[in-house]
């Protein structure tokens, strides 16, 4: 562990240019001519997605909460909902953010001893580029922006290992990517990120059993504030600018020292997020891929398995097979089951798929799949464990009932580092996932402006979401991403 005086006592050059000072001058000196060919395709390809996983959530029941909640304060306003609306920007950024995160099929960026997921930053983006009247392209460089700066601290912080959760650094990169679009000057961008985060600091124990609905909501409460703030910031209100160096301020929290180089000005983390096509944390993507390719190409069923064991990397074994935060044995509601490894593997043996049908309330707690899932063992792996971050690795091993075994080692995923998800698959899983809310056309459409976005007005697209249905007034033909 650093120094703690060191680490309290700030020093002269950190007083001059402090961290949240550097971070707004990364964000305004950041120009479009920083995005290449290659990496405007990736972040179409990762908006495209994002797109998709909201429009999935449109049906959960927290929504109709929202919308209600938005009618009791403040409900007039400019900005979009997705399904329909209009509400203040800091509403909208609440509400599409967490439209995103709904069914946990998200991008996500893998770091040691954490990670993020980088499209939590989405929906706040979308907001404040809606509220400044901004251009596509903008709205690609301030999101850009966000991921990066959200990145790069999950790479120097292993911020969920020391107990806190990835919305704190959240907080920092939603508010300097809405600065950028409301034309704030570095320093107010700098007071934009210091008053979000001073009072965000986000506590890893949302993930505990028994999970609660704010996992999932959380993200979106860091990008209300996120918006708010850049607006307070634009109006002179000032935030603490020694939010890292201290005292008392995140390197003291953190107990360390937080390298990252603000000066360098490349926007290339988004080649670093990793993709899903199961609805389950980041860790049960390998899990996933290989139990359903066991069970299909020997053509089991659920009815033959006598049981099933899983070893996993530590994080894994953590957050969702039983470790440090919690049992995983009597999941009931949606943020229980997409956390828990013992219920997906479960549900997929059934259901041959884990896709939103598989985290409704009526599914998780169906006894077929509650009796199955205590048949299911969930263990550590040192070897996978050190494979970590760069590949995410398990073991499936089924047993069944006439006494034969099948495993499958995998290493890495469709979606991971080494097998990134390539437009087209992402095309798929978007007619998968929004299918039911909206009819071919609507998709269609919502593709290509996605594809032109650097060419065209974000209004385009903000007037085509709000045409998507909240219902599921469509028939799902789509079998979802095999």
């Amino acid at each position: 562990m650093a120094n703690m005086t060191e680490l309290i006592t700030p020093n002269r050059q950190a007083e001059t240019h402090s961290a949240v000072e550097r971070i707004g001058a990364f964000a305004v000196a950041a120009r479009p001519e920083h995005l290449t060919t290659a990496i405007r395709q990736l972040f179409k390809r990762n908006i495209l997605d994002s797109i998709g996983c909201a429009i999935a959530g449109l049906q959960g029941s927290p929504f109709q909460a929202l919308r209600a909640q938005f009618e009791e304060y403040r409900a007039p306003g400019r900005c979009t909902l997705i399904g329909g609306g209009k509400t203040s920007a800091d509403q909208a950024a609440l509400f599409n953010s967490s439209l995103v995160r709904y069914v946990d099929l998200l991008d996500s960026y893998m770091a040691i001893g954490g990670l993020c997921h980088p499209s939590d930053n989405f929906g706040t983006i979308l907001a404040a580029a809606e509220q400044a009247g901004a251009s596509g392209e903008e709205f690609m460089l301030a999101l850009a922006v966000a991921y990066e700066i959200q990145c790069r601290f999950t790479a120097a912080v292993q911020v969920m290992a020391k107990g806190f959760n990835h919305a704190t650094q959240l907080a920092i990169s939603a508010a300097a990517g809405a600065g950028k679009l409301f034309g704030l000057s570095s320093g107010e961008i700098a007071n934009a990120i210091a008053i979000a985060t001073v009072d965000n600091v986000s506590l890893a124990c949302v993930h505990a059993e028994p999970v609660s609905q704010w996992k999932g909501f959380s993200p979106g409460m860091t990008g209300m504030r996120a918006v708010y703030a850049a607006s307070l910031a634009k109006r002179g209100f000032t935030g603490p600018k020694g939010l890292f160096e201290g005292p008392y301020g995140l390197k003291h929290m953190f107990a360390q020292r937080i390298p990252v180089d603000w000066d360098d000005p490349s926007l290339e983390m988004v080649k670093q997020t990793v993709m899903k096509k199961y609805c389950s944390l980041i860790h049960g993507q390998p899990v996933l891929e290989a139990l359903l390719d066991l069970k299909r190409c020997n053509g089991l069923t659920a009815a033959d398995v006598e049981g099933v064991r899983c070893d996993v990397f530590q994080g894994a074994f953590e957050f969702a097979g039983g470790g440090g935060f919690g049992a995983k044995d009597h999941p009931r509601v949606k943020e229980q089951g997409d956390y828990n490894l013992k219920y997906l593997i479960a549900a997929a043996l059934i259901d041959d798929q884990l896709g939103p049908a598989q985290l409704e309330e009526a599914r998780i707690q169906a006894p077929d799949v509650q009796a199955l899932l205590m048949r299911v063992e969930i263990r550590p792996d040192e070897r996978f464990s050190a494979r970590y971050p760069h590949e995410l690795s398990a073991r499936v091993t089924i047993r069944t009932k006439d006494q034969r075994v099948f495993v499958k080692e995998q290493h890495g995923y469709e979606g991971g580092l080494n097998n990134p998800m390539s437009w087209d698959r992402t095309v798929e899983k978007f007619h998968w996932l929004s299918e039911p809310f909206a009819d071919e056309d609507l998709r269609n459409r919502l593709i290509q402006v996605v594809q032109q976005l650097d060419a065209r007005p974000i209004s385009d697209l903000l007037d085509l979401l709000t045409r998507v249905r909240c219902t599921a007034d469509f028939p799902r033909t789509h079998p979802g991403i095999q």
